[in-house]
């Protein structure tokens, strides 16, 4: 059991946010009032009473707010929550979506101290049910209701479609093919075909928001622009090449230029990652082969299934 020691708002954003008593938090949406709310995975921000005392222990003048928190809460190590854990306050249920936060431009805090503590440490929050809150309040953690569904992401690669110059089609048809398999999509991405660029997107949506499959379509011919393959490498801890190597097998009986792919799929932490080719039609034909043998591999990735031999 946790407690809740300040909370704090901002009326508007790029504002330093301040303490108050209380708030009132409204369902998808955050605390009515804070700037930061809105319809999107980052309602509500929480930061540990315990890091915030140890960044003190350094000397930091630090006052609750300084990091852009909006609940501090004692009694919980948050950032080692996974995402889809749930904390209960009073009639208020939070859903943790991510884990950390990319620094983009350093802070007072940062220039001040040499570091800062909210990427590594502060969690994000959606509201799942409404209600008011008070400092003080307890903190319970509560198990998710049943089995959830397994978390997936999209990433389009292509310049044209990242410009504008051309509708993606891939990715949602990749989109509605998780959905009919019963995959929470949590994200939607379009993205050049810049490595660097990919592999920072791969990195945050499996260390961040810990997403469980990540699916790419696009980038994986020969041009020199087709650099997927290559991001996919570069960011996993482990290759998964029998999925990509099903994937050109299958795609063989329809095409024999599906050789061409250069198609790669591996595991970051708790992550699949799997290339797909670039075409609606190709994308489909994939999915219908390879998704009916992927939630056994993702249930064994998240501890959730046990290995099991065929007789």
């Amino acid at each position: 059991m946790g407690k809740i020691r300040a909370i704090c708002v901002s009326e508007r954003r790029g504002t330093k946010k301040h303490e108050v008593l209380q708030a009132e938090l409204k369902e998808k949406w955050g605390i009515v009032g804070d700037a930061h709310a809105g319809d999107w995975h980052r309602q509500v921000s929480l930061l540990s009473q315990e890091k915030i005392e140890e960044f003190r222990s350094k000397g930091a003048d630090i006052a609750y707010g300084d990091f852009g928190e909006n609940l501090v809460v004692e009694g919980f190590d948050l950032a080692a929550l996974p995402t889809g854990t749930r904390l209960k306050i009073g009639s208020v249920v939070l859903e943790v979506t991510q884990i950390g936060k990319e620094c983009h431009s350093h802070c007072e805090i940062y220039r001040r101290m040499g570091e800062c503590i909210m990427p590594r440490e502060g969690i994000f929050a959606r509201v799942l049910h409404s209600g008011r809150i008070e400092k003080g309040d307890e903190v319970e953690h509560i198990p998710a209701e049943g089995r959830r569904p397994y978390t997936a992401a999209v990433i389009t690669l292509s310049d044209k479609g990242y410009a504008g110059e051309r509708e993606d089609q891939s990715g949602p048809t990749a989109r509605k093919m998780l959905l009919e398999d019963g995959y929470e999509v949590v994200e939607m991405l379009i993205l050049p075909d810049e490595q660097e660029m990919l592999e920072h997107e791969l990195k945050r949506l499996a260390d961040s928001r810990q997403v469980q499959l990540i699916l790419t379509t696009g980038g994986t011919g020969f041009s020199k622009r087709d650099i997927t393959p290559e991001a996919t490498i570069a960011v996993c801890d482990r290759m998964v090449r029998g999925i990509a190597e099903a994937i050109r097998a299958y795609s063989m009986t329809i095409t024999k230029r599906a050789m061409l792919s250069r198609g790669e799929s591996g595991i970051r932490k708790g992550t699949l990652i799997v290339n797909l080719p670039g075409s609606p039609k190709a994308v489909r034909e994939a999915l219908e082969y390879i998704l009916p043998e992927l939630k056994h591999g993702l249930g064994i990735l998240s501890g959730t299934e046990g290995e099991c031999a065929r007789r």
